[in-house]
């Protein structure tokens, strides 16, 4: 029966800890009486002249009674460490769960309920007269806490049933025989149950196949990497590691397996890969040797099998692609890989195209997730490790290449043959690889060049860890990292290369314009996060700030962009609606808070305030006014989006408007904000204003034909100036209404302006 919800909260966690103290005493007891027994009369018995039926029966009973005290004493003290980690785990973990059952749910006005199978469900209770409506945040609170406290419960499983099962072996269920299996820990009675399960391979249940996942999922990301190391060794090494995994991958995969199994070899994937990076960190007490990167190098060109007369067989770095997709790794293990992989790649495009079954569904290969592409390119593989990976992506990005021999050895003073890995992948004839399982993706012109885009996708996750110094896909509360000076120039050299040459990211399906869409058109979201991590420096481009100017600041070192260039790729990157939401949220949130330290923050400015003002809304709206003609070129020109997707794409960017406000905190130190705490100052009002401006930056076909397709987003942008005026003024008693006119007035009037300029720049970029 599953532990319940109920069980934890409830459960007298006391009574468990007492029983490890007395067993704590036993342990105590029981090795002074062997202690005893051995140097008493063992040792006695040894010396003895022993004759007769004494020289066998006795001296042979008293033998075996100092061992059984021994083992008596090794039982005790298993059962006592088991116990004792046990009981600090679940007392941390009951801890957890009355905090986000009782104290969070309460906050945030949800009950929760069980469901039974050791699950619950979170909810909103029914208010009389209440219409029920709740806002994106709160169901995204309820899910977040729904989640929380179902992993919670789910640990707490694993840890009874671990518990439980080292207990029955220590005991060894035999009344006249102690001391059986030993565990100095609850983590080795876990691995030793992990490695048991392993060795069975494809031939686990499906129940087995879940405990298994679980006891990877719950011990994984353990501090010291214990659990991570010995599980990783108890499989045998690299070799052994990756043809359990490929046994594993594609047997839950194959047209046979049943859904739940499908889904079970997808956690077992995740698992695996978490496990992993927290092996291989050198900086944990436990880590496997370097040796591991080598020959993970050294198999990653050699085909492995794991069946006898195995026909197709894959290469290591195939197989060892799937695991490296989840993880945040350490540089000094993915990196190696990284560049080894790549430059595999780059002398010979069509090495790992071995092995793809066309016909079969994405998930069908060593990446189960089916997320950007089967898995059979390592290329792609590794570029979504290091999106998961910033400290291993910024190192490839920003220091020289190592140069690589097909085994995996470094070629000492060799040349790689290029001099970066972003002039290398960004090159117009990097041969991305069509790493899908589709079928017909040779004629089928729309199929092939959505498999090509999988690996600019993977790419750009992999430069958005790079540049922010987090991965690409983390938690939305996650704080921003300072930018340091390789991520900014890293940046201005990105900025730079698409800003001369756009039509690398140009995506056109209207055959009317004979304009070719370029190949790396899927980078573009990613781009789009990227500017809004670095939308300071964006505005600074602009006008071009003076670089001591206080007014935009950056957060950390300055990318220090140039104007054409950045005008030039907004233009580009805002032709994709995921881009252009972000980049018009993020500027919408930067704007105001600038516009808020301008009318609420010190200066020793002599220019009139509603001056400084119309100079803060300035940049932000001609960012404003590019986005609002790349909008209306994408949709009526290349034929790529509609109006309602650009509309629909900006519903989950309430990050960015977070994200930039906490960025602003941190510029401006002493500074308390006007209307609550860092992240929560202003920040709804914000996300609405941007909603509104997003659904009314629209034009028709007429307007766009005449050339006036940024009339409906100008009205936006300066409504938007407006409305950041109105966030400053918030409980300022200082200002009256008729100079808060004049503000509003200046903002709106260089908003207006602003947008045009951006709107024109563009399009005359374009001519």
């Amino acid at each position: 029966m599953a532990l319940s919800f109920t069980d934890l909260v409830e459960v007298d966690l006391g009574r468990l800890g007492t029983a490890v103290a007395d067993w704590k005493k036993t342990v105590a007891a029981l090795k002074k009486a062997a202690d005893d027994a051995r140097q008493g009369m063992q040792a006695k018995s040894d010396r003895a002249r022993w004759a007769g039926v004494n020289a066998t029966v006795t001296r042979e009973f008293i033998t075996r009674t100092a061992e059984e005290i021994a083992d008596l004493h090794t039982e005790a003290d298993s059962i006592h460490q088991v116990l004792d980690d046990g009981h600090t785990e679940l007392t941390a973990l009951q801890k957890q769960l009355r905090q986000a059952a009782q104290d969070d749910a309460a906050t945030l006005g949800i009950r929760v309920q069980e469901l039974g199978d050791g699950k619950v469900r979170c909810f909103f209770p029914h208010v009389r007269g209440d219409t029920d409506e709740r806002t994106q945040e709160q169901l995204d609170a309820r899910q977040e806490l729904e989640d929380r406290i179902n992993l919670i419960l789910g640990h707490a499983r694993e840890i009874d049933s671990s518990v439980a099962r080292a207990l029955g072996k220590s005991h060894g269920n035999d009344a006249h025989n102690a001391g059986h299996s030993h565990y100095g820990s609850l983590n080795d009675a876990e691995v030793e149950r992990a490695l048991e399960l392993a060795r069975k391979g494809h031939r686990m249940t499906d129940a087995e196949l879940r405990e298994f996942d679980d006891l990877l999922t719950y011990n994984s990301d353990e501090k010291d990497g214990e659990f991570a190391t010995e599980f990783y060794q108890g499989l045998g090494g690299p070799e052994k590691a990756l043809q359990f995994y490929a046994d594993m991958a594609i047997d839950g995969t194959g047209p046979d397996a049943s859904k739940h199994r499908l889904a079970a070899v997808q956690d077992l994937q995740k698992a695996m890969g978490y496990t992993l990076a927290n092996a291989t960190d050198p900086d944990h007490r436990h880590h496997l040797p370097d040796s591991w990167n080598a020959e993970f190098r050294r198999l990653g060109t050699q085909q492995i099998s794991w069946a006898p007369g195995q026909f197709d067989k894959p290469y290591g770095y195939q197989v060892l692609g799937g695991l490296l997709r989840y993880g945040d790794y350490d540089a000094r293990f993915l990196t190696p890989i990284a560049e080894h992989i790549t430059q595999v790649h780059q002398e010979d495009p069509d090495f790992f195209l071995h092995g793809r079954q066309a016909g079969m569904p994405d998930t069908y290969g060593f990446n189960p997730s089916g997320d950007l592409g089967t898995g059979f390119s390592p290329v792609n593989s590794v570029l979504e490790a290091l999106g998961h990976s910033p400290e291993a992506a910024e190192k490839l990005f920003t220091e020289p290449p190592t140069a690589y021999n097909r085994d995996g050895t470094v070629k000492q003073g060799g040349d790689p043959g290029f001099t970066s890995y972003l002039d290398l992948f960004t090159d117009e004839d990097f041969e991305w690889s069509v790493d899908t399982n589709d079928v017909n993706t040779l004629a089928d012109e729309d199929k092939r060049r959505a498999a090509l885009a999988l690996g600019p996708q993977a790419l750009g996750h992999a430069l958005e860890a790079a540049t922010t110094g987090r991965p690409y896909d983390s938690d939305d509360t996650a704080d921003a990292v300072k930018h340091t000076e390789a991520r900014a120039g890293l940046v201005r050299e990105i900025v730079d290369r698409f800003g001369r040459h756009p039509e690398l990211i140009r995506h056109n399906e209207n055959g009317d314009i004979d304009e070719d869409t370029g190949p790396l058109y899927g980078l573009r979201a990613s781009l789009g996060d990227i500017s809004a991590e670095y939308m300071g420096d964006m505005q600074r481009a602009m006008y071009r700030e003076d670089p001591s100017s206080d007014l935009l600041p950056t957060f950390g070192a300055a990318a220090d962009l140039d104007s054409g260039n950045v005008n030039r790729f907004l233009a580009e990157v805002g032709q994709d609606p995921d881009a252009y939401a972000t980049v018009t949220t993020a500027q919408q949130a930067y704007t105001a808070d600038v516009v808020d330290h301008v009318i609420n923050g010190d200066s020793d400015s002599t220019a009139s305030l509603d001056g400084r003002v119309g100079a803060a809304v300035a940049p932000g709206s001609a960012i404003a006014g590019i986005m609002s003609d790349a909008r209306a070129h994408a949709i009526y020109e290349y034929h790529t989006a509609s109006d309602q997707e650009y509309n629909d794409a900006a519903a989950d960017k309430q990050k960015w408007v977070n994200r930039v406000l906490g960025m602003g905190i941190e510029k401006a130190g002493e500074r308390v904000p006007i209307a609550g705490t860092a992240l929560e100052w202003a920040s709804e009002d914000i996300q609405e204003s941007v909603m509104k401006s997003i659904e009314k930056d629209t034009v028709t076909e007429a307007q766009s034909e005449a050339s006036t397709n940024y009339t409906q987003g100008r009205t936006a942008a300066i409504d938007s100036a407006g409305a950041a005026v109105d966030h400053a003024l918030v409980n300022n008693q200082d200002i009256d209404a008729e100079t808060a006119k004049d503000l509003r007035r200046a903002a709106r009037t260089s908003a207006g302006v602003s947008h045009t300029d951006g709107a024109q720049w563009t399009s005359e970029g374009r001519g």
